[in-house]
């Protein structure tokens, strides 16, 4: 049994893996849907993300794209090294789960490959599908261009979406993985946000009346602002406007109202130099970088992702923590009582 508290719920990995498998398959899901859906929130909240983690199956069961008919990927367009995919309406999370694999497929044949994909939505952690490259020895690149939720620089109105772009390369250890959305907030936070009644930061986001909010309801009806702030926000909006382009060569597996698109480029270094060479070149420019002299104040230079791998090793032992409200719900699920969305939270 878990160890329940009055606001929060600890569960070790196995229930937190079985908790999530069970109330997927609630949902409708098979067991291998399930397991691949649970594997993924239950590594974000491994990695710290507990917004990403197991709140983010709450969100899938809210989405109007839940309630329409789903079919199985469908390759649209390939070549030996490329395909454009239509996702058959499935949650994104399963949907770029496959399409990651065949990139691995195809770039163990060739040594290069490129994927495309399209009506899919929510698809999770970019990290995690990078990670799944670099663990397979290759350089890997994941892009997004998701629904409408942030103002171009210096308008009002949701026009772009968060459009992550994400990096995975092989190391002699853990792969260096660098995850980036290009709003100055993640969707997904917000929305727990706002499941939660807690309030987001100032400066990130504007309500319906285009002026500074910290309500996550108000910002949901408005609009995220891209990063960087009021002198450097251009730089959030011009690698979310390449996102978007990115994301255009998936038109051919959507229909013309929808802008999301997902990229996965997955190449081998031995194209270059052997694998193991560039695992340790890049190891030795890590070490390098990080005994650099520090600023004043500061004890570490930490490269991106390593937080997230001390976290992930520290969690596995000790267990997660998830709010009590989220923990009923994905308990409802598991009981088939899914009639009305996720349930009050």
């Amino acid at each position: 049994m878990p160890n329940l508290s009055v606001d929060r719920v600890h569960l070790d990995v196995a229930e937190a893996q079985d908790l999530s498998e069970r109330a997927m398959r609630g949902i409708g899901y098979d067991a291998e849907e399930a397991r691949i859906l649970a594997d993924h929130v239950i590594d974000a909240a491994l990695c710290g993300y507990e917004y990403s983690g197991l709140p983010k199956l709450l969100n899938i069961i809210d989405s109007p794209d839940f309630k329409n008919p789903r079919h199985p990927l469908r390759i649209v367009k390939e070549t030996s090294v490329s395909a454009l995919i239509d996702g058959g309406n499935n949650v994104g999370m399963l949907a770029i789960h496959h399409a990651t694999r065949d990139a691995i497929r195809r770039a163990t044949q060739h040594g290069f490959a490129i994927i495309c994909l399209s009506n899919a939505w929510m698809s999770g952690r970019s990290a995690y599908y990078c990670e799944m490259l670099a663990r397979a020895g290759f350089i890997g690149i994941h892009t997004a261009s998701a629904d409408a939720a942030v103002a171009p620089f210096g308008g009002t109105k949701r026009m772009l979406g968060t459009n992550p772009i994400a990096f995975g390369f092989p190391a002699e250890e853990d792969p260096l993985v660098i995850d980036m959305g290009t709003s100055a907030f993640m969707g997904t936070d917000l929305k727990f946000r706002e499941r939660l009644g807690t309030p987001i930061p100032e400066g990130v986001a504007l309500g319906p009346d285009g002026q500074p909010t910290t309500d996550a309801g108000e910002a949901r009806r408005g609009a995220l602002l891209p990063f960087g702030g009021p002198s450097s926000g251009y730089k959030g909006f011009g690698l979310a406007l390449a996102m978007e382009a990115m994301g255009a060569l998936c038109a051919g597996a959507r229909e013309s109202d929808d802008v999301r698109g997902y990229m996965i480029i997955a190449f081998k270094p031995d194209m270059f130099i052997p694998l193991e060479d560039y695992r340790h070149e890049l190891t030795q420019r890590i070490a390098d970088i990080k005994a650099s002299p520090y600023r004043e104040g500061v004890d570490e230079i930490r490269i991106p992702g390593e937080r997230s791998g001390r976290v992930r090793k520290q969690l596995r032992r000790d267990g997660i923590e998830i709010d009590r409200k989220i923990y009923d719900a994905l308990g409802r699920l598991a009981e088939g009582n899914h009639n009305h969305g996720a349930g009050p939270v």
